[in-house]
């Protein structure tokens, strides 16, 4: 496709077709494409679990994608903007779906902070032979309640200024500079993935990692929570719901392929977490060849597998440890940072576009505030925080987001209309398949899904945390809600 620079109707606009892609999949790969994906998958089925993420992938995760793709290229506005034209009253819905996002970055640009002090502890092996006594007790210093917040760790402070800092200077020029930005940050973790990789196979233990990956129980087809957990991991990690898809497809030129190119992010993402897998359980099989324990034992690790797990396996490596250290964590920083500056440019286009100022302006408006509700997690209950308001706002709130968009689109905008545009503008047509995913396959499934996870926190607080502490990130959770209807009632977007 040709390059389109100039600005339409005053908008800003991607310098080429590959600089939306890059940004799109710097978007929807991050941190937990390393973790996450090879950690679902073992525990789901191993290779089985390929059949029902694929089948999520083609029935949720693509359809989601070029429903998002289509309504920020149709409308040429923001996530609110968006909603609001498909009715008046609907702006709601993106705010919410920013709102979530904004909460989201608070706590993600912390981990961003772990990395970042990481790769400085890199050079020396700071955590010694006890990762997870370095990283609980000496590093977070956590405390023995979300209750009891305790004193800011300063270390993480500072990297999380510098975090927030970058993030502005990223995207304060606007998408041309992402543009170039994300030529960068996107390539270089599939380097460093690779680098990882090629390591990882020629260690002892490696190969019985590989098999435990992806050896496949068939048995566990039969079990609904595995297919449900595949479309929670591909809802999640293709990064729906946050507005961010919408904002970025609002900057492409009138004539533009939504649907090859939602093919290209999604299929991307899903191959990097795949990719991810044959890092990660090379180095989970060495540390059980090493240590004599079972795999088992070890994969178990799901998010402490980036600070605890892999320290440890990267300590023992015979040489070069501290240089495939910083690698590690240089690239936990990459896969961040792309994910973190989109969700801050999804939120600054809806406020530029409701309120029209300055792109700078809109970024403080951001920043400030988001750097110091991150603050919080910062202390030595912030992992406390981090993990009770995560789960709150992914299980249930972009949950909730990706039901209504299926309903505004597919029953009150009509999916067929939006089917129409899209293929009215892409190189090769999607079928009707398409509105029957968006009007029943991806909103039952949803549905379902937090009808299940409410069922399980009702009948057992989540995490074992003091009931006062969860009350609190529930009225966290309503408070964002009350306040899309509030800032909806403003000035309507234009």
């Amino acid at each position: 496709m040709a390059e389109e620079k100039l600005e339409i109707n005053g908008r800003d606009r991607w310098d080429s077709r590959l600089s939306f892609i890059m940004a799109s999949i710097g978007s929807a790969v991050g941190l937990g494409n390393l973790w996450r994906f090879p950690y679902i998958c073992y525990k789901n089925g191993g290779g089985a679990f390929l059949i029902p993420y694929f089948v999520a992938l083609f029935t949720a995760g693509i359809p989601l994608m070029i429903l998002e793709f289509s309504l920020g290229h149709k409308f040429q506005g923001s996530a609110p903007y968006s909603f609001s034209q498909i009715r008046k009253k609907w702006e709601w819905i993106g705010w919410w779906a920013l709102l979530i996002g904004f909460i989201i970055t608070t706590y993600y640009n912390v981990i961003i902070a772990w990395s970042v002090d990481y790769i400085f502890y890199s050079f020396p092996l700071s955590w010694g032979d006890n990762a997870k006594d370095f990283f609980y007790n000496k590093f977070l210093c956590v405390s023995n309640s979300p209750l009891i917040i305790g004193k800011i760790r300063f270390p993480i402070l500072f990297a999380l200024i510098a975090v927030w800092v970058s993030i502005y200077f990223i995207i304060y020029k606007g998408v041309k500079r992402v543009g170039k930005v994300v030529m960068l940050t996107v390539p270089l973790p599939l380097i460093l993935l690779a680098i990882l990789i090629v390591r990882g196979l020629t260690l002892p233990g490696a190969i019985e990692g590989i098999k435990y990956y992806l050896t496949p129980d068939f048995s566990r087809l039969s079990d609904p929570r595995v297919w449900l957990a595949a479309y929670s991991q591909i809802f999640f990690s293709l990064s729906l719901g946050f507005g961010i898809l919408i904002a970025y497809a609002s900057y492409l030129p009138k004539k533009y392929d939504i649907n090859n190119s939602a093919f290209i992010v999604s299929l991307a993402n899903c191959g990097t977490s795949f990719m991810a897998g044959f890092a990660v359980f090379p180095i989970l099989g060495y540390l059980s060849h090493i240590k004599g324990i079972p795999i088992e034992e070890v994969a178990k690790a799901g998010p402490g597998l980036a600070f605890v797990v892999y320290p440890t396996a990267i300590k023992l490596l015979p040489f070069a440890a501290n240089l495939f250290s910083f690698f590690f964590f240089l690239l936990l920083l990459t896969l961040g940072i792309d994910s973190a500056f989109s969700l801050v440019e999804a939120c600054a286009t809806g406020i530029i576009d409701k309120w029209k100022i300055k792109r700078e302006k809109s970024l403080l408006l951001i920043s400030i505030p988001g750097f110091l509700i991150g603050i919080l997690f910062t202390t030595s209950a912030g992992i406390y925080w981090l993990d009770i308001i995560d789960d709150l706002m992914t299980n249930f709130g972009l949950t909730s987001v990706g039901i209504l968009e299926c309903i505004a689109v597919g029953f009150i905008l009509k999916a067929e209309n939006l089917r129409r545009y899209s293929n009215s503008v892409s190189e090769f047509a999607i079928g009707k398949w398409w509105n029957f995913c968006i009007r029943i396959i991806t909103p039952t499934v949803l549905i379902i899904s937090i009808i299940l996870v409410l069922k399980e926190r009702i009948s057992s607080p989540y995490g074992n945390y003091p009931r006062i502490a969860l009350t609190y990130g529930w009225i966290l959770f309503f408070l964002l809600l009350f306040l899309s209807f509030i800032i909806q009632r403003g000035k309507r977007c234009q």
